[in-house]
């Protein structure tokens, strides 16, 4: 088959995952044919995604490649915030990435709300600012720096630009694609005094840092407003690998009156037909976090977070 062949396929493929109703064979082509394809032989366009917003991506990257192939990223997650923020909210993404939620909180969020993006990444804050101008919104402040429990000067390292947002604090001993330094300081030292009143969701996906993130964001946790959420993806390992754990933040959690949520997720291109038409909402978790989880912390004390 010759190139021209296949790239024709990938993008009748694409169109027929991303458009044609129902999920017949989608996951399938996704996952054996469409997903490496598109990693291993990058595209780069501007693309449409499922909240109506623009994304300038490189399929290289994994967020990037399912921005392009599937139209979205986390599709619980976007259900989940799309069920939350309402117009003047506050949403706090720490762990910004290419603005994929940062993008989507400020449509949900209005004129009158806020997002502040926080990423620590030089590479992902520019590209944050692209998108985030492809989209004309004015609401996001931007922000490039790294969050912890102290002021600290933290390596990232990059293990393979396939998957640019597993940067990293946590050591790796293998060969890095790339590092950089980022200066570190608190949570409450990057918001403003009004975006910490008017936080209606704090959402931290920083990959192994989290038990530092939430350490410097307790001392504010009883200031926050009744309804807040926090959305922390927990990685255990690669948190004890920093000396920190799973079973300290969620007992900090707990003591400030939290309950604990999972949030379903899953990385698999061949999960995604179906998480888009059927995402599910936050259920009671109440037992010990063993693999990567994503949790939901509220004050609302049910068994389902409608």
């Amino acid at each position: 088959m010759t190139e021209g062949v296949t790239e024709a396929l990938v993008t009748l493929g694409r169109a027929y995952v991303r458009r044609a109703p129902g999920t017949l064979f989608k996951s399938a082509l996704a996952a054996r044919f469409l997903n490496p394809r598109l990693r291993d032989h990058p595209r780069r366009r501007v693309v449409d995604v499922e909240c109506g917003a623009l994304f300038a991506v490189d399929t290289q990257d994994l967020i990037q490649r399912y921005l392009y192939l599937f139209g979205a990223w986390e599709p619980h997650m976007t259900r989940w915030l799309k069920s939350r923020l309402r117009g003047g909210d506050v949403l706090v993404d720490v762990g910004a990435n290419v603005g994929v939620f940062a993008v989507l909180g400020s449509r949900l969020v209005g004129d009158t709300g806020r997002v502040v993006a926080v990423e620590a990444s030089p590479t992902f804050h520019r590209r944050l600012l692209r998108n985030a101008a492809l989209n004309g919104c004015d609401n996001i402040r931007a922000v490039n720096a790294a969050v912890s429990d102290s002021h600290k000067s933290l390596t990232f390292i990059l293990a393979s630009s396939h998957n640019m947002g597993a940067n990293s604090i946590v050591p790796y001993e293998g060969p890095a694609e790339s590092t950089f330094e980022a200066r570190a300081l608190p949570l409450p030292e990057l918001l403003e005094a009004d975006e910490i009143a008017r936080a209606r969701v704090i959402k931290i996906d920083v990959e192994g840092a989290e038990g530092g993130v939430v350490r410097g964001l307790e001392p504010v946790l009883d200031r926050l407003r009744p309804d807040v959420e926090i959305a922390v993806e927990v990685t255990p390992e690669r948190m004890a690998q920093l000396g920190d754990s799973a079973d300290e933040l969620l007992a900090t959690m707990r003591e400030h009156g939290f309950h604990s949520y999972r949030l379903a997720n899953d990385y698999a291109p061949q999960s995604y037909p179906r998480a888009m038409k059927r995402p599910a909402a936050p259920v009671r978790w109440r037992g010990p976090v063993v693999g990567e989880t994503e949790l939901v912390f509220s004050r609302v004390d049910a068994e389902v977070l409608v």
